[in-house]
């Protein structure tokens, strides 16, 4: 099982494109270290599936990152969609840029919703989402709103946890 890269730097990428598949690397890593109730799959032998909502910035990247990866036992398939209620399963769901404006009614949609949330759009963590993927120095750096993970039943490990800045959402 490889490592966990929760920091990698990425100066030099003259195009969004290495920014986006260094984020295709966390998708697959926050993969081996969430957990989901067992209700959440089918089957024993269902698939983790990766999703991204809206426009899609991962190019192929995604897909090849993930392409012939087992995570404890169960293959990783990735969708994209472009509306939150075309989605049937999804265990990942990164949520691009272009729902920004629409980002709390997507997560309401999601809510109590076995499935990880996680976005590079500002200020996500504290508005609801999972994991925010925050670029600073060219390095990319995670803030969890481990409130939100828990009440959806996900159990995030504590190697990914001790890396991550807690984050708690915004009082209602």
């Amino acid at each position: 099982m490889p490592g966990l890269l929760l920091f990698c730097n990425f100066a030099g990428a003259a195009e969004p494109s290495k920014e986006y598949q260094v984020k295709a690397v966390f998708l697959y890593n926050f993969a081996q270290f969430a957990e989901w109730p067992p209700n959440s799959f089918e089957t024993k032998d269902s698939p983790v599936v990766i999703c991204t909502l809206g426009n899609n910035p991962f190019g192929d990247f995604l897909k090849d990152t993930v392409r012939n990866e087992v995570v404890r036992g169960r293959p990783l398939k990735v969708e994209h969609h472009q509306r939150v209620e075309e989605i049937k399963t999804c265990h990942i769901l990164y949520i691009g840029q272009s729902e920004a404006d629409r980002l709390e009614q997507d997560l309401n949609v999601l809510k109590g919703k076995p499935v990880l949330t996680v976005s590079d759009i500002e200020s996500a963590a504290v508005r609801g989402l999972m994991i925010r993927l925050v670029t600073q120095s060219n390095k990319i750096r995670i803030r969890v709103n481990l409130e939100e993970a828990k009440a959806a039943g996900l159990n995030l490990s504590s190697k990914l946890l001790r890396a991550a800045d807690i984050v708690r959402g915004e009082k209602k």
